[in-house]
């Protein structure tokens, strides 16, 4: 097994610069860069789109009349001002340059400072992450309370009344989308046309700080209930189903004839037999699901419920092309993603040591 984790952790270095060479590359042939945007600031047009999509060549030329052909939207500004900015950020530099500086500061753990927020990528990123850990955590937590003791029962009273409105609930609950959850859960019951039992945005109250301890766990539960619920909601549905559908499987094989054959209670064959191989796939999944929640980000409901995240820092740096923040990030959850997939693995193993991944390779 040490040569199989050996092999995994060797395997991500090249998978990680690969995602990273990919987006960078990718980034290049994008317009509207971190210039054009201070460009369109300087000048009152917004943001870069605006001048992008502004129609003719009027914006485009310098004093002198001749295009700009580097940046759209320099409108008569100083070649050495644009100059400057290009030190600043350093574009002044070739692509592969640049690059390989990125990666050399990015192993360090070195990520920079935001272009336009004045602060360090590391700050930033720790500053929203209560917000992400608040969605992905529970989320993932009560999908799995829910689901499995639910996806149990189904298995076992398959194709009876249950089952079928179960899954009609279900069915129901998947199809409809999570922002639209989300917005229908406000309307209800946060001071919309009906009730008004949960607070309409943020994390916490104003006054938290000033609150008891046990003030402030019924506070932040208080304002985390209809953002985790409207994002729990696409989970609860497949894991339910995956978990019902693993353990019918399992049911039907031939080891579990036997116990019953052997007069062992139907409980015993279900949580003593029956479980831990029905379980395999729902509980080793567990990293990669958090992951998943965690960093996929809920911009939507973020947006809905005015929570200031990692899913709309990524958002807003992308339109603001702050490139520190967007490649920083890239790297560090990327490099999180493949570490979570290869204890995925080792959790198949944990569960059920008849696994031998190397033995498979081999």
């Amino acid at each position: 097994m040490g040569a199989y984790i050996l092999r995994r952790l060797l395997l991500i270095v090249p998978t990680l610069i690969g995602i990273m060479v990919i987006n960078f590359a990718l980034v290049q042939f994008v317009p509207g860069g971190p210039i054009e945007q201070i460009i369109a600031r300087l000048e009152g047009g917004g943001d870069v789109f605006e001048a992008i999509s502004g129609g003719g060549d009027a914006g485009m030329r310098d004093q002198g009349g001749a295009m700009d052909e580097r940046y759209i939207g320099a409108r008569g500004l100083p070649p050495e001002f644009i100059a400057q900015l290009e030190r600043e950020f350093g574009f002044d530099r070739p692509p592969l340059e640049r690059f390989l500086t990125m990666m050399w500061n990015y192993l360090r753990f070195d990520f920079g400072t935001s272009y336009f927020r004045s602060i360090s990528v590391v700050d930033l990123v720790l500053e929203k992450m209560p917000v992400s850990i608040t969605l992905g955590l529970w989320s993932t937590v009560i999908a799995y309370l829910v689901s499995i003791p639910l996806g149990i029962r189904k298995a076992v009273r398959d194709g009876t009344p249950f089952d079928t409105w179960t899954s009609g609930a279900i069915i129901v609950g998947y199809a409809i989308p999570g922002f639209l959850f989300a917005i229908l859960l406000l309307v209800l019951f946060a001071g919309g046309s009906y009730l008004q039992w949960f607070p309409l945005r943020g994390l916490t109250s104003e006054n938290w700080a000033e609150l008891s301890w046990p003030g402030k766990i019924v506070d932040y539960l208080w304002h985390i209930t209809l953002p985790v619920i409207a994002s729990t909601i696409s989970a609860f549905a497949t894991l339910t189903l995956l978990t019902k559908n693993s353990f019918l499987d399992e049911i039907k094989k031939q080891y579990v004839i036997t116990a019953r054959a052997k007069g062992l209670t139907e409980a015993r064959v279900l949580y003593g037999h029956v479980f831990r191989n029905a379980m395999l796939i729902v509980i080793s999944g567990f990293p990669a699901v958090f992951v998943s929640v965690f960093f996929g980000g809920s911009l939507i409901i973020e947006t809905i419920f005015s929570l200031d995240g990692l899913g709309r820092l990524g958002f807003e740096a992308a339109v603001a092309r702050d490139y520190p923040v967007i490649f920083g990030t890239l790297f560090v959850f990327g490099l999180i993603g493949l570490i979570m997939g290869l204890i995925s693995d080792l959790m198949y193993v944990w569960i059920d040591p008849r696994i031998d991944f190397e033995t498979r390779e081999s």
